[in-house]
């Protein structure tokens, strides 16, 4: 196993299989899997929380995209829409739950601090939605950043709501606070 060369999308597309196939990823069988060294696969990957953060935006990513090109509505009832089915088909991913249930801290340091991927691209990607849905809407880019945030946040402390030690909320609840950051003043 050395001297091979791998790049990082190899990398990043092998943790997926992998991520798919065990509900987590495991850096020695992931590197025995993409056939090189461990040292080769740090060296190309940084880190197991970066190559998480990689492999748990893919999967969100492409989420959200078929998300998106379901919607039906405008509007907060477009942007809820979006919502609702990511959700749904979050809830069902059984190799995503596993790995909330396997290693919380791990998801909970890769899936929300700022510092990690995932969450800004989210980010980013929810200020796209509101944009869309709402085209008659003249944003400021603070507004609209402000927005995108707490609507993540708000989001994510439903669906991640055994990772931060809380009940699941009622999703009328999250929904009516979901709306309230939609309708501004």
């Amino acid at each position: 196993m050395t001297g091979r060369v791998v790049s990082h999308e190899q990398v990043v597309r092998g943790a997926c299989r992998f991520f798919l196939e065990h509900g987590g990823v495991d850096m020695d069988r992931l590197a025995a899997s993409l056939a090189v060294s461990r040292a080769t696969l740090y060296r190309v990957a940084h880190s197991r929380d970066g190559l998480l953060g990689e492999v748990l935006w893919r999967f969100t990513e492409r989420l959200l995209a078929v998300a998106r090109r379901r919607r039906r509505h405008a509007g907060d009832e477009g942007v809820l829409e979006v919502t609702r089915w990511f959700v749904g088909q979050l809830h069902a991913a059984m190799p995503f739950r596993a790995f909330l249930r396997s290693e919380p801290e791990t998801a909970a340091r890769v899936l929300f601090t700022t510092s990690g991927v995932v969450h800004r691209r989210v980010v980013s990607v929810q200020r796209e939605i509101l944009r869309e849905a709402h085209r008659d809407r003249p944003w400021s880019p603070t507004a609209l950043d402000q927005a995108a945030y707490l609507y993540v946040r708000i989001i994510e402390s439903a669906v991640y709501a055994e990772l931060l030690g809380a009940p699941a909320p009622d999703p009328e609840l999250v929904e009516r606070a979901a709306l309230a950051v939609l309708r501004p003043g």
